[in-house]
């Protein structure tokens, strides 16, 4: 296909997404299906179109002056890949497969307007009704980090280090361009340009032998702030397909109890696989049966209960943009008394001196410090760990690292803008020891 083509059927699929009203994902699927002659590069540089266009959906409209999915389509071609009103009219050429040329107001659009006077959430790229809320977190930045959090993200790898060390994975994954992540002493990552396929993991000899795993670098620093020791007993209380799990059981190094539990089964269903393929000897997967509480016969024992807590997602949006179109107030009022839930059962599970670490990838303070807040409010008996004592002697980097989250008195945020990762809330709890 030619690059006019897929700016063609770009513009189609989203048409497509408008009426149906259908996540992207599946209508990118269903158009490949049915246009099987699209090669993969056909398809991954549409879904690289798509997806632009999903982070940039408010802005480019307001750029065009029109919301319509071309308008949108043409409106991202300039915001988000640089193009000029030149550049894109010469795809828009009306020759066979192309769409149909510039109109006077659009080229006088892409020529003329910009986003100088455009609301936050238009500039921002975000729902309406979220601008309180960012703004409660951001302030006047909130521009610039919406701005980052609608970016594309990298593909960041855990090194697993039961089997592996990072140097060797440097070199033999040097083929796919990684590099070291930031932050993260176990992390590599590989950038991706805007058409870029994403490389095949999956059947790269390091992964089907259990020692990288594809896991975002907030996540894997989320994960090391629970300072997670060798011979403890530690619950994922929310451990889902086991990503954070992984990473735990690398922390322990094979040694004490690991326990990873799910309400919902169906997404511990990957967890076994995983855990056999890394090497993990330790975890105790305790799948939910009917109203059997999986973790009875745990009595305020735990040194440390992980919460991967069920959240919007705000801090994922680079990763999934048509999310944040989708997302409405009620998803939120859900989610809040799903984290009241899994917070106050993981109290019961705590020891005296024990530990409890909130996790979630958002970026919405009821989510986070008002959540926090309200948990040592029902609870007295638990306070947090300030954020600065967190990352004292955890890794090299830590206290650098601290420096550029957004700390508050409950604990740390990270954001694209701040830490080039996805969002993510860490805050540690530490029950009384007495």
């Amino acid at each position: 296909m030619t690059p006019a083509a897929r700016l063609s059927a770009a513009i189609e699929l989203i048409d497509t997404i408008d009426k149906e009203r259908i996540p992207a994902a599946k209508a990118l699927k269903e158009w490949g299906t049915a246009h099987r002659y699209a090669g993969s590069g056909d398809r991954a540089a549409i879904s690289g179109l798509i997806w632009d266009v999903l982070r940039r959906r408010a802005s480019s409209a307001w750029l065009m002056d029109a919301d319509t999915p071309r308008a949108r389509v043409l409106g991202m071609l300039k915001l988000e890949r640089g193009m000029d009103a030149d550049a894109i009219a010469a795809l828009c050429d009306g020759a066979r497969f192309a769409p149909e040329p510039l109109t006077d107001a659009e080229r006088a659009a892409l020529t003329t307007r910009s986003l100088k006077d455009a609301p936050a959430p238009v500039a921002g790229d975000y729902p309406e009704w979220l601008d309180g809320y960012l703004a409660q977190v951001f302030g006047d930045a909130r521009v610039a980090e919406a701005v980052a959090m609608a970016s594309r993200a990298p593909l960041d790898l855990r090194v697993n280090t039961l089997k592996a060390k990072r140097e060797k994975l440097l070199h033999s994954l040097a083929h796919l361009g990684v590099t070291p992540t930031p932050w993260s002493p176990v992390g590599l990552r590989i950038d991706l340009s805007a058409d870029a396929r994403n490389p095949g993991i999956h059947a790269e000899e390091d992964f089907i032998k259990g020692a990288v795993e594809v896991q975002d670098e907030g996540s894997q620093l989320a994960a090391l702030l629970s300072a997670a020791k060798p011979g403890e007993q530690v619950i994922d209380l929310c451990a889902g397909a086991g990503g954070k799990t992984l990473a735990l059981a690398a922390m322990m190094q094979g040694k004490g109890r690991l326990i990873a539990t799910d309400h919902d089964k169906r997404q511990l269903a990957p967890i076994h696989e995983r855990l056999s393929r890394a090497g993990v000897h330790n975890a105790d997967v305790r799948t939910p049966k009917g109203e059997t509480d999986t973790l009875a016969d745990i009595h305020a024992s735990a040194d440390l209960v992980l919460i991967d807590a069920p959240c919007t997602g705000t801090g994922t949006w680079r990763r999934n943009p048509d999310a944040k179109w989708r997302m409405r107030p009620g998803a939120l009022e859900v989610r809040l008394k799903d984290q009241v839930e899994v917070l106050d059962r993981a109290a019961a599970l705590v020891k005296p001196g024990g530990r409890i670490a909130y996790i979630t990838c958002s970026v919405l303070p009821p989510e986070n410090g008002e959540q926090i807040r309200a948990f040592v409010a029902r609870h007295p008996d638990f306070a947090v760990v300030p954020p600065a004592q967190t990352v004292t002697v955890l890794w090299d980097r830590a206290e650098e690292f601290a420096a550029a989250t957004l700390q508050s008195p409950e604990g740390l945020l990270m954001t694209p803008r701040r830490t080039g990762t996805d969002g993510f809330f860490v805050s540690i709890l530490k029950r009384n020891a007495s």
